[in-house]
């Protein structure tokens, strides 16, 4: 089963993330499970069931068609007793106790904020949640703060020309000291990540080329977009000069 690069950095992120549950015992090891919200065609629970990193899985989707096609592939991999298929929107058809980990990705960063506020009946139950949002990062991040997640653990892997970041969040304090924290990405400013230093540069030169653009039209909609996207600017440049360890 060929999966693409995001597919597999979230697998290995859940994986990684599931392993530390283990305290020894055999309970513990035998009864992981992890939720997968959207889980479109169910490849990412499939995965982890067949490398032994959890033991059971639910697959939900808020849609028919999708489900269905897991269903599928679930039957195709002969692991019917160890995936359940759910259909309903976000958390909502999760009880506590159920899984340690849900994985949600794929979905904008507000609609994944949502699924996160009402999934509350689950705050507490829940050991990691690994997350991959396609848009609307700095919010994102600003949202977990709020619901008292902390961002353990971040990538972010380049595909097909596109940029894409996977989360492992946990119940924890977070709060960063600078807007361009929240944008970029403090894990991955800290760990320098090369993803994250390539996609600064593309932003940079892009970024530098609209302004001088914009520069020359006297519009009042062409002002109010330089005057954002100097703070784009600005933040990209702070983000990028702290990977480099310079103030």
């Amino acid at each position: 089963m060929k999966l693409s690069d995001r597919l597999e950095t979230i697998i290995f992120q859940a994986a990684k993330a599931i392993n530390s549950y283990e305290d020894g015992s055999e309970a513990v090891s035998q009864n992981r499970c992890v939720a997968d919200v959207g889980t479109d065609h169910g490849f990412v629970p499939i995965r982890l069931v067949e490398q032994g990193a959890a033991c059971r899985a639910i697959a939900m989707d808020v849609r028919q068609g999708p489900l269905e096609r897991a269903r599928e592939h679930i039957l195709q991999h002969g692991m019917e007793a160890q995936i359940e298929t759910r259909l309903g929107d976000g958390l909502s058809v999760l009880k506590p106790g159920e899984a340690d980990t849900v994985i949600i990705a794929g979905m904008g960063g507000e609609l994944m904020l949502k699924i996160l506020r009402e999934g509350a009946h689950l705050h507490g139950q829940i050991r990691h949640y690994i997350l991959s949002p396609q848009s609307e990062l700095s919010l994102f991040r600003h949202g977990l703060e709020t619901l008292g997640l902390l961002i353990s653990d971040e990538v972010m892997v380049e595909e097909d020309g596109k940029y894409y970041v996977v989360m492992t969040a946990k119940p924890g304090k977070m709060e960063y000291g600078e807007e361009y924290q929240y944008r970029y990405g403090d894990v991955l400013i800290r760990s320098r990540s090369p993803v994250l230093k390539k996609f600064l540069h593309q932003e940079l030169s892009q970024g530098e080329a609209l302004f001088w653009q914009l520069s020359c039209v006297d519009t009042e909609s062409a002002r109010n977009r330089l005057e954002l996207l100097k703070e784009e600017i600005r933040q990209a440049k702070e983000a990028y000069h702290a990977m480099q360890g310079t103030d």
